[in-house]
Formats: C-alpha cells, structure tokens, sequence
C-alpha cells in the first residue's frame, strides 16, 4: 500500500507482443498474397501500349501457359486433352464466358498461338492476353 501512495508502480501497458503479432501476420500476407493470383505462375511479357481491360463483373477463366509447356486451367495442371474437356464444358454451361491467356515471356510464339487457336475453336466470345504494362513498372 505504501508503494501506491508513493507514486512508485504504476500500470504500464506492454504492446510490445501486440507489434510482434502483427508484423508476423503482414509477412504472413505479403506472403500469401501474390499466390492469390489467378492461374499458375509465369513471368508475363511486358508492352508498352497494352489494351485497356474491360471492367466485367464476371471472373473469367484462366488459362496459363508455362515456360516448360504445362498448361494449368486456373491452378490445376492438366494435360492438353482434358484442358479442352473442361473448357469446352465451361463454355457450354456459359456460352458468354471469357477467358484470360498467361503465357509465359520464354513461351515460343506458335505455342502460344496454338492455345489461343484452341480457345477460339471451341467458341468462347472473348480471349484476353494477359501482360506486364510497362509504364506502370
């Protein structure tokens, strides 16, 4: 009781844990967050003029294509035969539907060409080529 009269202890708050907490869970995000993303990852090919992206509400299906030539619908890797499966049952389900393409920079060209060929024969109304806008870097 003696301490208390004295002006001695007094209550202190320790954030101390509280700061440790939340820079653990910024890494944790900053972490996590670029995995997020749509479709596998690859390193995009940079433009300078890229198309303006149409803002649809809808999100659209991901088609990425990596430098060692897997092909991921969204996340998942397939093979060449039941990517064309899936797509075509996404595209009778919802014949509107979009599709983006990632290919990777490292991707040769016809490759590239022969996915997005592959998307327009099974009759989706929109394919977008996805890229790295270079004035924004």
């Amino acid at each position: 009781m003696s301490a208390r009269r004295s002006g001695g202890l007094t209550p202190e708050m320790n954030v101390t844990p509280l700061v440790d907490v939340v820079l653990v869970l910024l890494i944790i995000f900053m972490v996590v967050t670029p995995q997020l993303e749509a479709g596998a990852a690859v390193e995009l090919p940079a433009v300078l003029n890229p198309d303006k992206g149409e803002d649809n509400s809808l999100t659209p299906t991901t088609v990425s294509l990596t430098a060692q030539g897997a092909l991921f619908l969204d996340r998942k890797e397939l093979p060449r035969e039941q990517l064309v499966e899936r797509l075509r049952a996404i595209h009778e389900k919802d014949p509107e539907s979009r599709v983006v393409l990632k290919a990777d920079r490292a991707v040769r060209y016809a490759e590239v060409r022969g996915v997005f060929k592959t998307l327009q024969d099974i009759g989706f109304p929109g394919i977008s080529l996805q890229v790295v806008d270079l004035k924004k870097n």
